[in-house]
């Protein structure tokens, strides 16, 4: 950054915190045009600031630092309160958190006095910690009953941020944006640099925010519109402004994990049948088309590409939400949310992507999902996005047809038979309920509509489950290649079910 730059970009900072009765789109400009001069300058990473003390933090002396609720602002004047993180640990790099307030902006200023230092933590006050700013910020709202204001949205560590709504137990992550994930160049991680959170009022049900996002290839300009309750939800709007060609620009990604699933053919010593914040990708199409993608841990990398004009959403879903199905008494995988991402305005032709990476375990984040614009963004170039993403318990209520609740798959080999002919094929279930299956009449014929790419599949048939769902079976011969396979159930050319996709690699 020129001296100029920077000259520039200091004495726009100043007039913002001078500035008297602001609006909502003053500061807006005002970050977009942060966000602009940003762009127009070298790219120049936050310097390192904190005292080596900080630096050193393990996880165990981080989680001796909290902060302390009757310090949370907001809290006596609305029914939103805030809390801050302390920098350390992982968390090496500052934000800057400003509160507006009548028009006024107020840096909130590092204080010892807001956290409480347990156990061996205790000596970092034996530190000057003057100044060292803060990790990021937690929101908190009566989501589920009157009388307690729970947390419900986190912002913490780059541009990642989690929401929960009612009944619900934080699970998979959003995102500000994915650059070039899943390419041999690297992944390049944004990050929220600054934020301006508008003050809400006794009556308030959602509160506003801003933020400046930086990064090697691009800068950005946010504001975010937070809605808590059942279904907690986030308006996105963004400007973002392209300081180098960017490769692969995933917008509105959601990061989860999937250790093992009901399909998985290679499980760890666990008690426990499943371990995943997420179960499967749910896309609905321009063509009003709607994809269910079961989710793997695989085996290598895979990136998969559901090409798109226009999209109307996209999500990852967690739709075993009954505790049997995990027997998890601490981590609550059945109370991880779903969440679900509707564009505001027309994206136009792109795709949307999934990213599955091999995981050992359940403490690394593996599954990666965002849209890709077919249209690049290249250096001098700017975009501005609007779209929402939300929380939710079960499916998007746009999707009336059938749902994929089950998939299976084994050897085809029949059971007792020596040299069985079909030992070498594999059998697939995919069972489906709900929508119109449910009233469905002895006249209706059901039809599969079944292909697969690279391949070919036998004996396909539909049979009637116990509980008025419908099972979907094939097979597929032995082959050296990937199978992708589609299908659905019809009724007189109609589809009354999703579409269900997934894609065997025969060496898994």
């Amino acid at each position: 950054m020129s001296i100029r730059t920077a000259a520039r970009w200091l004495l726009s900072f100043n007039c913002l915190i001078a500035v008297g009765a602001v609006a909502n789109d003053d500061v807006f400009d005002h970050v977009i045009e942060r966000a602009q001069t940003l762009a127009d300058a070298p790219y120049q990473a936050p310097e390192a600031s904190l005292p080596s003390a900080l630096e050193s933090l393990n996880y165990d002396l981080y989680r001796q630092i909290r902060f302390k609720p009757e310090r949370a602002y907001w809290q006596d004047e609305s029914p939103f309160s805030m809390q801050l993180f302390h920098s350390g640990f992982i968390f090496q790099t500052p934000v800057t958190i400003n509160v507006i307030e009548n028009g006024d902006v107020h840096p909130l200023s590092f204080t010892t006095d807001d956290f409480q230092y347990d156990g061996d933590a205790s000596r970092l006050l034996e530190h000057d910690l003057t100044g060292i700013g803060h990790a990021g910020f937690r929101l908190h709202y009566p989501i589920n009953n009157d009388d307690y204001a729970d947390e419900f949205a986190v912002f913490l560590g780059a541009s990642y941020f989690r929401l929960i709504g009612r009944d619900q137990a934080y699970g998979l992550s959003t995102r500000g944006l994915a650059i070039d994930t899943a390419l041999a160049s690297g992944e390049e991680f944004p990050e929220f640099r600054e934020f301006w959170l508008y003050k809400p009022d006794s009556h308030s049900n959602s509160v506003t925010f801003l933020a400046l996002m930086d990064s090697p290839s691009l800068s950005g300009a946010y504001r975010i519109t937070l809605t808590p309750g059942e279904n907690t939800e986030a308006d996105v709007e963004a400007t973002l402004f392209a300081r180098a060609d960017i490769e692969k620009l995933g917008i509105a990604p959601l990061t989860s994990m999937f250790a093992f699933g009901q399909m998985s053919a290679e499980r760890p010593d666990d008690f426990r049948p499943q371990v995943h914040d997420s179960d499967g990708l749910l896309i609905q199409t321009g063509a009003d088309e709607w994809i269910w993608r079961p989710l793997q841990n695989p085996s290598s990398v895979r990136v998969s590409a559901f090409m798109d004009d226009s999209p109307t959403g996209f999500g990852l879903m967690q739709r075993e939400r009954d505790f049997g199905r995990y027997l998890d008494l601490e981590a609550h995988y059945h109370r991880r949310p779903s969440q679900w991402v509707e564009p505001l305005d027309d994206w136009g032709p792109g795709h949307v992507e999934l990213v599955e990476i091999p995981t050992p375990d359940e403490t690394h984040d593996n599954i990666v999902a965002y849209w890709v614009s077919g249209d690049t963004l290249s250096a001098g170039e700017s975009r501005h996005l609007r779209y929402r993403t939300f929380t939710l318990n079960e499916q998007p209520e746009a999707n009336a047809l059938g749902k994929v609740v089950r998939t299976r798959h084994g050897n085809a080999a029949v059971p007792g038979e020596a040299d069985s002919p079909s030992a070498d094929q594999r059998q697939f279930v995919v069972d489906f309920q709900g929508g119109k299956l449910g009233t469905l009449s002895s006249s209706d014929t059901i039809e599969l509509d079944i292909s697969v790419l690279n391949g070919e599949v036998s004996l396909p048939q539909v049979k009637t489950l116990p509980n008025n769902g419908r099972r979907a079976t094939f097979r597929l011969p032995p082959s050296s290649e990937p199978s992708d396979i589609r299908l659905r159930l019809m009724v007189e050319g109609d589809p009354i079910t999703e579409t269900w996709n997934y894609v065997w690699y025969p060496d898994a």
